[in-house]
Order: structure tokens, then C-alpha cells, then sequence
């Protein structure tokens, strides 16, 4: 049977997404980064190959529970996303000059009137009203919704102001201000790509329901008496509206609407009722009365332009000292995850910022361990990948992995680290003996010189993964992660 999920349906689920961040039982997200060491050709325990794609060619993430497990092994550190880093967002469309913009119509996709198999579509092509150019953002960083674009003629006049008046500009475009972004949106929530969308309450609380401001000619007719003829009614569900229908050679030219009315959800301009006015003999005249949205245009931005895209827009600051130093530097990473309610040390994770690696507390050494080798320790087996050498304080960051020299042992096996056993780096050839002692240094607290993650492995829900070219980290770099999530 036919049936349809409506982009209202996207729209409640945007929605829904932003409220788990606030809401009295909230969720909490976490944007993790991970995969210090290059992608290649692995080796598994039981000598098959796993092929990962390489650094200039990153693998695709798999919607699979092997991704999701596998994530979890080598993330390095992840930051709190809360309600103020995410924002609605819709596509961007920067005003240009001589383009023709798709206009606003209520009923893109359906049939036209008097076909049986052409539908309503928009000059750009468009069968549906979010794949239509119907919006613009000017460089004043206005908002603008078309509703006339002039018989598809090309857009030469940037439309500006805010006024709540429908604004028609000089090339004879019809615009509706919607919103503007501010300062804060435009540093956080705009992209090459994306950019916020929000209500503009004074917009919202002027807009009436079922109000009607456009009329487009499908049909121009013939036989009318030139002139203008006004008082032509607006039929259909709602209370008042009418026109003037302008006919020159005979033919249907223009219709302005003089009183938009209130409550429509269809309307009709009847030949009849254009006759009537004065049109005389015109006759096969169709007009097309465009329905505006609930509330009327500019009562909720979200859902008229289509926001089920949610913007998430996170900052890691070098080490993020300010957050107990988790994340590393002078290493790299190639993933990047959003994680739903991860666990810490067993409990429900809430510090701004968590560590995603293991770490070693060194009483001493020899020589200076380098990121990306692989270490071990002979006589319990065990083996790692260096994420970090923190020489002044003698810790070892480290990940485990599946694969035969970053995690498995010679059984095929995860072997922990432990006890005063030295350890060894194969390619630096540096050695270090682990701390017996308990104690907190930098921040983190050691038993018997070992250090677990901060995130519970394979806690929570792992609901995005990005696989990219590798980022390099410096103690003076702050990267800028917009991540955006579609509906």
C-alpha cells in the first residue's frame, strides 16, 4: 500500500535529539576522537589479514556491532557536548546575484490540476519543498524566504531589512524575512554548508494562520476585458481574502491580493468570480492560491525550511588543561564519534572531558618512548601502541588493540599490563620499569602504577562514526569540530 514518513516525521525526530540534552531524565553525549595510529593492512593472531583502507583513503565506517566494539579500542580522550553546542540547521544557501530562486509552494510533488502524470515542480526541478532553493542568506546574515520569484526570472536585487512586510525588491522578487543570524550563530553553528535556523519570536508573533499573499497564474485564459478587476473573492475554508485580477490582451497578466484573510488551508479563484468583477467573456483562466504553513510564514523557521539536520559544534583546546589536561598532544587522530550516555569508572559519565587511554606510571627508564610503537612486556605478554610519552612526569599513554602488534599477544589474546615487569619499546628500544606505588600525578590517579580509561569500554551507544585523514594535535591548536546529523 502506498505510504509515506513525512519530513515532519525528520523534523519531530531533530527535535527530539535536541531535547534529550535537556530534559528533566537528559542524555549525555560525548564527542570522542580516537585511532592515534595509521590505517593499513593488519595482521590478526590467526594470521588473516584485515585490509583498513590507508591514511589518504580512510576506510568506511560499517553500520555494524564489530564497528562499535572496535571504536571503543582506541579512542584517546572525549569532550561533553551539552545543549549549548548544538543548534537546528538547515542547508546554506548564500544569496547570489543572477540566479534564479525556487519560490515557496504548499504543494510541490503533487499532480498539477488537469494531468494525470505531470507533478508540481520548482524551476530548479524540485518535487519536493525542502530540495527547492526556495530560501536565501544574504550578507547581512538575513534569512529570506521567496515566495514570487517573478515568472523564474534571475535574482539581481539582494534582499534587506527586517521589516514584517512581504518585501518586493526590484527585480521583482517577493521576499519574507525569517530570521538573522547573530554573532554567536555565525561563529558556531556556520559552515561552508550549514548554517542555524531558529525562530525570530518577533517574526513568529506577527505571522496570521492561513493567511494568503500569493497567487501564481497557471493559466492566463482569453476573452476578458482589459483592466482591473478588483473584490475578486478568495474561496475555500478560510474568511475574507480577495484580490484584483489585472487582464491585458484579453489574458489574465497579474493578481495581487488586497486582503490576504485568515484560516485557509486551499482556495480557489473561480473564472466565474473574475467575470463577475468585471472580466466579462474571460474565459479558461486558472489560478493557483499558494497556502502558506501553519501560523503563517515566519511562525516557526524550523520546520518551514526544513531544520532535521542538528549542527553539534564542539572545540578541543590543545590539552584542555582547564579539564584536568585529558587530551594528548603531538599525536594525530583519524575518528571522531558521537557517544550517548558512556559510563566512567562504572557510573553514568559527567566530567567535561574524559581520557580515552590507558596510561603507566614509569618509576624509571631508559630512553624516551616514541608515539605509534608498539611496546611490551615479555614476561606478562602484553602488548600496546604508544599514544603519548609524557618524559617529565614518566607516564606512558597507550591503547590495545585487536591486531598482533598493538594489542593481541602471541595466544591471540588481550593481556593487561602489570605488576613492576619491564616494558619495551620494539622501535625506540627505550625500556621502563612501572611503579609499584598508588598516587595521583597529573591529574590522574595510579594503583600500583597502572591507570585504566576514563570511558567504561563498550558503555552507552556509539551513534556516529567519521573515519578521516589524519589531524595532527599541538598544545597551541584548537580544533573545531562542527558535526552535522541528519534527520
Amino acid at each position: 500500500m502506498p505510504a509515506i514518513i513525512t519530513n515532519k516525521f525528520r523534523i519531530h525526530n531533530s527535535e527530539q535529539f535536541q531535547e534529550s540534552f535537556s530534559e528533566s531524565s537528559a542524555n549525555v553525549y560525548y564527542l570522542a576522537i580516537g585511532r592515534p595510529h595509521a590505517f593499513g593492512t593488519s595482521t590478526r593472531p590467526d594470521s588473516r589479514t584485515e585490509f583498513e583502507g590507508s591514511d589518504t583513503s580512510a576506510p568506511t565506517p560499517v553500520d555494524s556491532i564489530q564497528e562499535e566494539f572496535y571504536s571503543f579500542d582506541d579512542f584517546m580522550a572525549a569532550k561533553k557536548v551539552t545543549s549549548n553546542d548544538i543548534s537546528f540547521a538547515v542547508p546554506r544557501r548564500n544569496w547570489t546575484t543572477g540566479t534564479v530562486y525556487d519560490y515557496y509552494r504548499h504543494d510541490y510533488g503533487h499532480l498539477v490540476t488537469g494531468s494525470t502524470s505531470s507533478t508540481q515542480s520548482a524551476n530548479s526541478g524540485a518535487t519536493a519543498l525542502y530540495d527547492a532553493t526556495f530560501y536565501v542568506l544574504t550578507s547581512d546574515f538575513n534569512v529570506y524566504k521567496c515566495l514570487d520569484n517573478n515568472g523564474d526570472a534571475n535574482s539581481t536585487v539582494e534582499p534587506s531589512g527586517t521589516s514584517n512586510s512581504i518585501l518586493t525588491t526590484g527585480d521583482g522578487y517577493k521576499w519574507k524575512y525569517m530570521y538573522s543570524l547573530s554573532a554567536a550563530q555565525r561563529q558556531n553553528f556556520l559552515s561552508t554548508d550549514f548554517m542555524a535556523v531558529a525562530t525570530n519570536s518577533t517574526v513568529s508573533s506577527a505571522a496570521v494562520d492561513g493567511a494568503v499573499n500569493i497567487v501564481k497564474i497557471k493559466t492566463a485564459g482569453s476573452g476578458g476585458t482589459n483592466g482591473s478587476h478588483t473584490g475578486v473573492a478568495i474561496r475555500g475554508d478560510g474568511s475574507s481574502g480577495a484580490c484584483t485580477v489585472t487582464v491585458s490582451g484579453g489574458a489574465v497578466t497579474a493578481v495581487t491580493v488586497t486582503t490576504p484573510g485568515t484560516g485557509y488551508t486551499y482556495g480557489y479563484i473561480r473564472n466565474a468570480d473574475i467575470v463577475s468583477a468585471g472580466a466579462t467573456s474571460l474565459s479558461g483562466s486558472e489560478l493557483d492560491v499558494i497556502i502558506e504553513p501553519k501560523g503563517g510564514h515566519g511562525f516557526n523557521a524550523v520546520k518551514e525550511l526544513g531544520g532535521f539536520f542538528v549542527m553539534c559544534n564542539t572545540n578541543f583546546e590543545g590539552t584542555e588543561s582547564s579539564n584536568t589536561g585529558d587530551f594528548v598532544v603531538g599525536q594525530d587522530f583519524r575518528r571522531v564519534a558521537l557517544l550517548r550516555d558512556i559510563k566512567s569508572g562504572g557510573s553514568a559519565a559527567s566530567s567535561t572531558t574524559l581520557r580515552g587511554t590507558k596510561a603507566i606510571l614509569l618509576a624509571s627508564n631508559s630512553g624516551n618512548f616514541t608515539v605509534d610503537e608498539e611496546i611490551n612486556q615479555a614476561t606478562s605478554g602484553a602488548v600496546g601502541k604508544v599514544v603519548e610519552w609524557d618524559s617529565s612526569n614518566k607516564i606512558l599513554y597507550y591503547v590495545q588493540t585487536r591486531h598482533n602488534d598493538a594489542g593481541a599477544d602471541s595466544n591471540g589474546n588481550l593481556t593487561a599490563f602489570s605488576s613492576t615487569h619491564t616494558i619495551t619499546g620494539q622501535s625506540s628500544s627505550s625500556t621502563g620499569t612501572p611503579s609499584s606505588a598508588s598516587s595521583t600525578v597529573d591529574s590522574i590517579s595510579f594503583s600500583s602504577g597502572y591507570a585504566g580509561s576514563e570511558i567504561d569500554a563498550d558503555t552507552g551507544d556509539v551513534l556516529y562514526i567519521e573515519n578521516r585523514a589524519p589531524i595532527t594535535r599541538a598544545s597551541d591548536q584548537t580544533e573545531n569540530v562542527k558535526l552535522i546529523i541528519e534527520f
